[in-house]
């Protein structure tokens, strides 16, 4: 349920693939996604995505209820990504949702089709938003777009999320991929050094 593509100039992609729950994450999966986060030091770009209309619902509900809501798995996944060398992108093929936030607030860009939409209804269930979540979002859009998805549980819709800058670039559907890799185009043309010194150049939270 988690795809890995290495392509010969070190790009690794990565898809979220259980379309039919709305790539909602079980345990197995996270495990998955830390496994091939860690290992990705070695890659030179990175680029996270969902197959079908949705990014990812978070955390599949049952999982949840049986104690993968509140699992270190999260944070060791946003950690690992955010800890990466190389350039990464969320290409966020529709909503995302709950814990799923994470990778994406981990990854140094973020593009989105215009139905995207993003909210954080763990409170609903009795959940808070794990730590890292809600330092990272409050860094990407302050203290009170964060509060207003996260305390208040808004949805908001991509056209919101980019005036934000939660989004950096909201993009066709059919064009989410090509772009991904346009916007690693530059990173993967450079030296593994110098893109790796331009990336610590910028404040990773």
């Amino acid at each position: 349920m988690i795809d890995l593509d290495i392509a010969e100039n070190g790009l690794w992609t990565v898809t979220l693939n259980r379309p039919d729950k709305a790539n909602a994450l079980t345990a197995a999966m996270l495990e998955q996604l830390c496994d091939i986060a860690e290992r990705a030091q070695e890659a030179r770009g990175l680029i996270i995505t969902g197959a079908g209309r949705v990014f990812s619902a978070g955390a599949d509900l049952d999982a949840a209820r049986a104690g993968l809501a509140t699992s270190p798995l999260w944070e060791q996944l946003s950690g690992a990504i955010a800890d990466l060398p190389c350039l990464t992108v969320a290409a966020l093929n529709g909503t995302l949702a709950g814990g799923a936030n994470g990778m994406a607030l981990a990854c140094d860009l973020r593009i989105a089709v215009p139905t995207a939409k993003v909210f954080y209804p763990v409170m609903k269930l009795g959940y808070r938003p794990q730590p890292s979540d809600a330092r990272r979002m409050a860094a990407l859009i302050g203290p009170a777009r964060t509060k207003m998805i996260l305390a208040a549980g808004q949805k908001i819709t991509a056209e919101e999320a980019h005036i934000f800058g939660l989004i950096d670039r909201i993009v066709a559907a059919g064009d989410l991929m090509t772009t991904a890799q346009d916007l690693m185009a530059d990173s993967l043309a450079a030296e593994a050094e110098m893109a790796q010194a331009i990336l610590a150049d910028c404040t990773r939270v």
